[in-house]
């Protein structure tokens, strides 16, 4: 019996310094995953492109998470404009968790939180602008490096949009192509008569460790009904 002990024993540390040198294994990965830095966004420029951004711009979109991990921005809105109609297709949007503004406050507090998901191999996006009375708005969104364009964000109820990236004066820019809806590995095309029309997020870098973060939508009838714009700072560099 002794020696069974024994027996067992060694398993145990073995197995011990099996779990140690995986671990070892893991965090190796990691850290050569972060300096390989994430070339997912860049792949996404065509040419050129991706240079004429400012370094700090793509150092952020270069930036390496690995599962789990989390990136946070700090800042506070500085400019909201929302028409009636505009007012009235956010209001709309809750039905699928309310991505768009709903409220026109400025000069309070937001929150961007970017979270790499394993699993998806995408990132989750969690937006938190504050209100001088009530909850926040929390707006949650998920961006896929997948589609006909290589970019999709979904949010509620199995809604998403293709985006598409482009560069215009050292700006990184986001534009919708197309709205759809994904039922199991369908995506079916959303009629116009249900999306807010083409809408475009910008990132212009401010220097100093800001940048701006702005959201524009231009309906086909209504104009451009919604524009949002927040200047924010890594609070985790």
């Amino acid at each position: 019996m002794a020696r069974l002990g024994h027996g067992e024993n060694g398993s145990d540390r073995a197995a011990l310094r099996l779990r140690q040198d995986q671990d070892q294994d893991q965090d190796q990965d990691r850290a050569a995953d972060k300096r390989l830095g994430d070339l997912r966004f860049r792949a996404l420029l065509q040419g050129g492109k991706w240079a004429a951004l400012p370094a700090p711009v793509r150092a952020r979109f270069s930036k390496r998470l690995t599962g789990g991990d989390s990136i946070v921005y700090v800042g506070q809105v500085t400019q909201t404009r929302i028409t009636r109609a505009g007012w009235l297709f956010c209001q709309a949007a809750r039905l699928i968790g309310g991505p768009l503004p709903l409220f026109d406050e400025i000069g309070v507090p937001a929150v961007v939180t970017v979270t790499e998901d394993g699993p998806s191999g995408g990132q989750v996006w969690t937006r938190i602008y504050a209100r001088r009375r009530g909850f926040p708005q929390v707006i949650h969104s998920a961006k896929q490096f997948s589609g006909t364009t290589g970019l999709e964000e979904m949010v509620g109820g199995g809604v998403g949009m293709a985006l598409t990236v482009h560069v215009a004066d050292g700006v990184l820019l986001f534009r919708s192509a197309r709205y759809f809806l994904r039922i199991g590995g369908a995506r079916l095309t959303l009629p116009a008569v249900l999306v807010p029309g083409a809408l475009t997020v910008a990132h212009r870098e401010l220097g100093g460790g800001r940048f701006e973060f702005s959201l524009d939508v231009v309906h086909p009838l209504f104009g451009h009904f919604i524009h949002q714009a927040a200047i924010f700072r890594e609070a985790t560099p």
